[in-house]
């Protein structure tokens, strides 16, 4: 298993298959873009499968998450995805995308054997998805939703960010966007990992404005499941149900003490957590032709050092290097 010092056992393993994105959102990468992963140090289609068939089989992983940047961009998704369905164990599978490939591969990658998505998308409001994301493509984001949901990746989870004097008065709007199609609908608070070292504590909008917004509209009632356990989102049952509403509040309710997550950058880096500021190689072990065993003990070893929490509440927490689209989300 992956354990580690405070008796957290990983199950869920985060991939990154690319630090490239087709959108350039503000509180993740400048306009211009970013310099990008060379290719030579990028993992193959192989590599990926290998240390995935790796985690699964002698790591105890249950549950693999592709991310990116935006993994739909990489050529060899869904082969990717087909290659790790065929795994015994089986790992449950989704993908984390900006939605805008979706249309044209929700079939293809519910064929290869995907099981859902969680699709980005912060705003209603065509005029303010491209300020926020600097691209028109905000129809193609609300067809590939739909796309996702005929082709049965369910449940197909919405991923919102709020920020201020953009979009942070749109949350009620948006739950009952999201009640009216079946998504379930996830509110993130915003996070310090973009490329321009920008984000502020003192101008979030948090866990609490979110939930104040939404109470004007809706009545919440908690889920009543017993212990949250690893889930990243807080729950609220919408007027009675049946649809969810969920919080994420990493930096104002961190859940740290029950994370069972495992990252591997699109480079072959072992990260223990989002907020990281050291990673161990995975690649160069690969690439030496070492063992399966070993790449094992690497990776045990990684999680057994891996922290009690971000940091995010400590005055003197410093923002890792590597923005979001190179972690993996």
């Amino acid at each position: 298993m992956l354990i580690d010092t405070y008796g957290r056992v990983a199950t869920d393993l985060r991939v990154s298959l690319t630090d490239r994105c087709n959108l350039r959102c503000t509180y993740c990468m400048p306009e211009e873009g970013l310099q990008w992963l060379s290719k030579s140090t990028l993992l193959t289609d192989d590599e990926i499968v290998r240390l995935i068939d790796i985690a699964v089989t002698s790591l105890g992983i249950e549950e693999v998450r592709f991310t990116g940047g935006e993994p739909l961009i990489r050529p060899g998704v869904v082969g990717i995805i087909e290659r790790v369905a065929a795994l015994e164990p089986r790992p449950q599978m989704s993908v984390t995308t900006n939605g805008i490939g979706l249309k044209r591969m929700a079939s293809a990658l519910k064929a290869a054997g995907l099981d859902r998505v969680n699709v980005s998308l912060d705003t209603l409001r065509p005029d303010v998805f491209k300020s926020l994301t600097r691209r028109d493509r905000h129809q193609d984001v609300l067809d590939g939703l739909e796309a996702a949901r005929d082709a049965g990746l369910n449940p197909v989870k919405v991923n919102t960010v709020l920020m201020p004097g953009l979009n942070e008065d749109e949350a009620p709007d948006l739950l009952a966007w999201a009640v009216k199609n079946d998504y379930e609908l996830r509110f993130i608070e915003q996070m310090p990992l973009d490329a321009q070292h920008g984000w502020k504590r003192d101008s979030m909008v948090t866990a609490g404005d979110i939930l104040t917004a939404l109470r004007t509209r809706f009545e919440l009632t908690p889920e009543d499941t017993g212990e949250r356990g690893s889930a990243p989102a807080e729950r609220w049952i919408v007027d009675g149900g049946p649809h969810r509403v969920g919080v994420i509040a990493s930096v104002t309710r961190p859940f740290c003490a029950a994370c069972d997550r495992t990252r591997l950058t699109a480079d072959g880096q072992i990260r223990t957590c989002l907020f990281a500021t050291e990673e161990t190689d995975l690649r160069g072990a690969l690439r030496s032709d070492a063992p399966d065993e070993e790449i094992a003990r690497i990776w045990r070893e990684a999680m057994w050092g891996k922290k009690a929490g971000s940091g995010l509440d400590d005055p003197s927490f410093h923002q890792p290097d590597r923005p979001m689209s190179a972690i993996g989300g």
